[in-house]
Parts: C-alpha cells; structure tokens; sequence
C-alpha cells in the first residue's frame, strides 16, 4: 500500500475547490486501500468530522495559496510526512515538491479571463501551473473541454498523461420545498436563479442587463460572493443574496422557474448539474464545457444581451436529472486507480 498525501488547504472553503476537494476526498478515502495524510489548515474544520474512513492522519499546513510560504514551508512538510504521492485537487502544486505527484485541472480560465489579477499574479501563475502540467505523473482534466484545452496550451505530450473525471454533484440535493427558507428571504416560487461568484467570466452584468432588457415581472436572484459583487449594478428586479448555507440551496434550486447562466468559460460548472438535480430547467451559455453537462432539455443561448433577455421571456419549462457519471463515488474510484498507477 502507498502512502498518500492531499493538499486540501482548499477543503473549507465555499467555493467550487471547496467543494470539489471535500468531496473527492470523502470518498477516495471509502474506495482506496491506500494511507493518506491530509494536510489541512486546521483540525477542527467541519467537513472532517463527515470522514468515516480511519486511513489518515492529519497535518496542518495553514499556508496560504500561492504565497512564498506555500513555496518555502509546504515542500517540507510533505517531505517530513514521508508520502510517496502527492495529489492536488488544484494546479497549485508547491514548484519545488519533494515526491511525485497528481493535480487536478479545472480549466485554464486565468489564461483567458485574468479576472484584473495584477501583472506579478498573472506571471506567478503562469509559472506554476506550466510546471505542474509539465513535471506531474499524471494529471485529471474535470471534462472533455479542459482536456482540448490543456493540450492546445501545453501540446500532445501533456495530453497523453491526461485523464478525464468528472466532478460529481452533493446527493443531499434533490427536489424539495422548505416553506422556512422561502419565508426567510421573503421569496415565492417561480425566480429565475444564479448561483456562482461575480468574476470576470461568470458574466453577470450582462444577465443581469438581459433580465433587465427583457421587461418581466419574474424576478432574478443572485446567490454570489466576493469582493466583485460590490461592483455589480442592479435593478429592482434583481436581488443579491450573500451568505446562503449549502443546506438552503436544495430549497432555492427546487422553487426557481429557472436556474440561468451567462457564464463565458466553465471548466465544468457544477451549479447546472445541483439545479438539474432538484429538478430546475436550465438556461445556459453555449460555451466552454456547458453543454457538456447542460442536459437535453437546457437551452442553450449565445452569452449577448439580446439571446439572454429572449431566453428570460421564453423560458424552458423541463428538466432532467444528471447522468450516472457524474458520481464523486465513481469519480474517486477512478482517481484510486490513477494514483495506483
């Protein structure tokens, strides 16, 4: 058996790595025969205490992403762990990691979108992820549109190492109806839905200018967070929701009329597959790897103004549930076996 560590420095947080890395983790753990050491920020954070397995040891590496810490202090750490792998769910692998290792693309998107990251940010980050694509022993591409997008950026010879597994969705979400939560935001069933942050691609000005342009009654909600919402300008059809707790989203999917998108690039884009799951229609772009988890009854728009603002007048009204594949049980299964390999 091999022993195994997991950079997941990302576990708690609530973004998509958090959940990504949460996720997969949990439930390599449960496939794998392996030992694990998870270097984590802290030993008391929550998602920890839903790990059943008992095949790893914590360490804490409160460094903090892509800073001169990570560089300096990770590396020793994993050397001291005495693993003979490394997985990152993320590409941020340390650039001097003493042992081999598997990383996690999600997409390129700062290559296309550098989201006002400052000069300095943009070349660190081009340096670590060209050597982490370069130097891993393997790596995972979350859909087939990441996977042509690591090898039109970094050539064949990456590509051959690179495997594609889908993320997976949270099987707590599913079709409900919790009269606490609509009452508690003062919301009635039938609003259109976003869930995700304000960055650069996420293209929220324009759905919020289409719902704007389309002249409807229905209102837009926007579950989001971050700094970038504060530079986002509404009307008083639309309201931002901050802080929403993962347990509420099943209601808030559920009730919307519609889950809506005008996302300009998604590596994967798991909040189509959590609305699918409780049985939300989609409105999406059809860009980057959208369509690939969109669904049969989604439709799919150009991500302009006009495309939008029709889309919100005439909405889909089906939906369907996800494909098997995407399953963090399956997924982890398959990641096992790459980190066996």
């Amino acid at each position: 058996m091999a022993r195994i560590g997991i950079d997941c420095r990302f576990a708690s947080l609530s973004v998509g790595l958090g959940t990504y890395t949460r996720n997969i983790v949990k439930n390599l753990l449960e496939v794998s025969d392996d030992t694990f050491v998870l270097f984590v920020r802290s030993d008391d954070e929550e998602w920890l205490s839903d790990l059943s397995s008992k095949n790893y040891e914590l360490r804490i590496t409160n460094y903090d992403h892509y800073s001169f810490a990570e560089q300096i202090h990770f590396p020793r750490s994993i050397k001291k762990s005495k693993v003979d792998l490394l997985y990152a769910p993320h590409f941020n692998v340390p650039y001097f990691c003493p042992v081999p290792f598997v990383a996690t693309v999600h997409d390129l998107i700062l290559h296309r979108y550098p989201n006002h990251a400052s000069f300095i940010k943009r070349l660190a980050y081009r340096i670590v992820i060209s050597r982490t694509v370069r130097k891993a022993k393997s790596l995972i591409a979350v859909s087939a549109f990441t996977m042509n997008e690591i090898k039109e950026m970094y050539g064949s010879l990456v590509a051959k190492k690179t495997v594609e597994i889908t993320e997976g969705f949270d099987s707590s979400l599913q079709e409900t109806d919790d009269p606490d939560v609509l009452s508690f935001y003062d919301l009635k069933p039938g609003y259109f839905l976003y869930v995700g942050t304000a960055k650069q691609h996420k293209n929220v000005q324009m759905l919020i200018d289409a719902h704007a342009k389309a002249c409807i009654s229905t209102p837009l909600i926007v579950v989001t967070n971050g700094k970038e919402v504060e530079t986002l300008k509404t009307h008083g059809g639309v309201r931002v929701l901050l802080g929403i707790e993962n347990d509420e989203l099943a209601t808030l999917y559920s009730c919307a009329g519609c889950f809506v998108t005008a996302s300009l690039y998604e590596g994967f884009c798991l909040p189509i597959l959590e609305a699918r799951a409780c049985g939300c229609p989609v409105i999406a772009s059809n860009t980057s790897a959208i369509p690939e988890v969109a669904g049969a009854h989604a439709l799919l728009v150009d991500p302009t103004t006009d495309s939008l603002a029709g889309a919100f007048k005439n909405p889909p009204t089906l939906s369907d549930p996800p494909d098997k594949k995407y399953n963090w049980s399956q997924s982890a299964a398959q990641l096992a076996d790459i980190l066996a390999s």
